[in-house]
């Protein structure tokens, strides 16, 4: 790939965090506090947007590229959408930074599950890593003892574990799957499971603009840069730069809205971030190592 499809590439990924990265900002914002209400309406907005794009995409073919997704993608979109309900429960119940920070973890999780279920090789970077990480999120949850933010961060949990367990279960079924269509099934499915429990709806004006930002731009837009980007990285620098989000949710939610974690979850949040850092340098570095012995290799070999 050339150079000008990589910038592209990083360009969408960090438009993507920074997309994600309102979540926070725009949840303090509303009057709204019910999550299940936030997230229908979200999920409604993202849909919407999806359909759009998939339109202009597919045209007359849209629906059968949608039936297409098959069981794979059934399973993609039902674990998506148990994301979507937990992120944002979670956002009620503990702060922004604990939430980005404990969904930062997918990448390892997924890693790990692999090496368990699929005798994946995990490198003994992924290890350490994931020592340090767990320091840090033992940090954040002694603080959350005293704040009263165990059960917020408990279900910020559920996310990566649910990223990993959808990984690990695509590698096993060797399943390939068109993952735009799959967002149509998340948002459905996360739409049907939270309308009992938000009715009767309480939103109000100022509520359904910043649901349709978070629908559109966080979740729907975020969505499209990184699969966008996803055709033109390596997964290593996309778990570079997801990074970001933490970094720039938190700082958002900070600046904008005044919220800001305690001194033991900063310290483990740092710990958290700095680790997830520290590896996917040292994995870009393994690769481009690797890729520069098999050039030299097939350069002397046509000597």
């Amino acid at each position: 790939m050339n150079r000008r499809e990589h910038r592209r590439g990083v360009w969408a990924m960090i438009g993507a965090t920074l997309c994600w990265s309102t979540a926070g900002m725009l949840v303090r914002n509303m009057r709204l506090t019910d999550p299940w209400e936030m997230t229908f309406w979200r999920s409604l907005f993202m849909l919407v947007f999806v359909l759009a794009i998939l339109l202009i995409q597919y045209r007359t073919a849209m629906a059968q590229r949608i039936r297409a997704i098959g069981k794979p993608g059934l399973i993609v979109g039902t674990l998506w959408a148990l994301m979507y309900v937990c992120f944002i429960v979670a956002l009620q119940l503990t702060t922004v930074a604990n939430v980005l920070v404990l969904s930062s973890l997918s990448p390892f999780t997924a890693a790990l599950l692999g090496g368990l279920f699929l005798q994946e090789r995990v490198p003994s970077r992924v290890w350490m890593t994931m020592a340090a990480a767990v320091s840090g999120i033992v940090l954040m949850f002694m603080e959350s003892l005293n704040s009263g933010a165990l059960a917020g961060n408990l279900i910020a949990l559920v996310i990566p574990i649910a990223f990993a367990v959808n990984v690990v279960i695509l590698r096993k079924a060797h399943a390939q799957v068109d993952m735009l269509p799959t967002l149509v099934l998340s948002g459905v499915l996360s739409m049907a499971v939270t309308l009992p429990l938000a009715l009767p709806f309480e939103a109000v004006a100022i509520d359904f603009g910043l649901l349709a930002v978070m629908g559109v731009v966080q979740l729907g837009l975020g969505c499209v840069l990184m699969l966008f980007a996803a055709t033109r990285l390596s997964s290593a620098e996309i778990g570079l730069l997801a990074v970001l989000e933490t970094v720039f949710g938190t700082l958002l939610t900070w600046l904008v809205v005044g919220e800001s974690p305690g001194r033991l979850a900063l310290l483990g949040g740092l710990i958290v971030v700095g680790a997830l850092i520290a590896n996917e340098l040292i994995g870009l570095r393994a690769r481009s190592l690797t890729a520069s012995e098999a050039e030299a290799a097939v350069t002397q070999a046509g000597r």
